[in-house]
């Protein structure tokens, strides 16, 4: 069997912890395993490389993806469908293993609905696919967040100053939310409630009548508010390669806001990318490494269209449609539980 490996959209810790197990589990099995790189665009350029146990040997604690990535769909290119099956047919390769995000199962659906033997690994720092209780890449964006708050923390009460922190999130809360619990934030905004920002000042106020003169709030960059002066115009608006929103730069309107209302002094700090980048943590090392070898098992098993996932501690598979059915968001009850400490 000879098996192809991509990483498409957004590179995350983990990818080559994935990549890696793919190979392994590989050879053990005697297939072939071919490096797609820079994800779906690798096919269209030809662009391969051989992996073997050489190739990944000491990458599991690598960040990034040593197949490079991109967020090139096939099927936004004339006759892309086209050149793309024929591309894989002179390839001859029995499967596809893409490790992507939520756009890019989408991507990989319409792959397998054009007759590509399509095996799907998830990858996010979003956390934000159903069907799998975590994404790899999630814990070590998370692990970061904690750490910047925690930094800002001290310098927040050092100089008695409101400290905003920006981590990514489009849709989804996840890591802002579990950030700011781990990290002790007074106020967590996330995209799934919209918040109202007089909310907001009320928790810094009600601190500062208890002698708390700093406060720490976490922030994610798709957050969204009902007063009509944080609402970015249109035409200012960038877009991604998959035709989204670019984000980055709420937490600044807000810090803004805040200080016209209040007169306290606040400073906002933007995070970025610095949670997709560096070394994974333990555990996205172990789940990309289960997730890897699972999805060679899928292959040999010809459980194609269907995505490898975690649930509760086993690893199973879904229908591929059943992750992009729909954006895993936060979770109600849980965001009321870190509402006990927004006062």
């Amino acid at each position: 069997m000879k098996i192809g490996i991509l990483t498409s959209g957004g590179d995350c810790p983990g990818l080559n912890a994935v990549i890696r197990a793919i190979v392994r589990k590989s050879d053990q099995l005697g297939f072939e395993t071919i490096g797609i790189i820079d994800g779906w665009k690798g096919i269209f350029d030809e662009n391969y490389i051989q992996l073997d146990l050489n190739s990944v040997a000491g990458i599991i604690n690598k960040g990034g993806t040593i197949l490079g990535t991109s967020r090139f769909s096939p099927f936004e290119k004339k006759n892309g469908m086209d050149k793309l099956l024929n591309k894989i047919s002179r390839k001859k390769f029995d499967a596809i293993i893409a490790i992507g995000g939520e756009g890019s199962m989408h991507i990989a659906q319409m792959a397998y609905e054009a007759g590509i033997n399509i095996v799907g690994v998830p990858k996010t720092i979003d956390n934000d696919i159903s069907g799998t209780d975590y994404t790899f890449g999630f814990d070590t964006a998370v692990g970061i967040a904690t750490e910047a708050i925690d930094r800002l923390h001290t310098t927040a009460e050092s100089h008695h100053r409101i400290m905003i922190l920006e981590v990514m999130g489009r849709h989804a809360g996840w890591i802002a939310l579990y950030s700011g619990l781990a990290g002790g934030a007074d106020v967590v905004v996330i995209p799934e409630v919209t918040t109202k920002i007089s909310q907001v000042i009320k928790v810094i106020k009600s601190r500062y009548n208890r002698g708390k003169r700093f406060s720490i709030i976490v922030i994610a960059e798709g957050a969204k508010f009902d007063e009509k002066s944080m609402k970015l115009k249109k035409e200012n608006k960038k877009l991604d390669d998959f035709g989204r929103e670019r984000l980055g730069g709420i937490c600044t309107f807000l810090a803004d806001e805040i200080e016209r209302r209040t007169g306290f002094e606040c400073r906002a700090t933007i995070l970025g990318h610095v949670q997709r980048g560096g070394m994974p943590s333990a555990f996205d090392r172990v789940l990309g490494t289960r997730l890897g070898i699972y999805a060679v098992e899928m292959a040999y098993e010809k459980k194609f269209g269907r995505m490898a996932a975690l649930q509760g501690n086993e690893i199973v598979d879904i229908p591929i449609t059943e992750a992009i059915g729909k954006l895993k968001t936060v979770d109600k009850d849980l965001y009321e539980v870190a509402q006990v400490f927004f006062k």
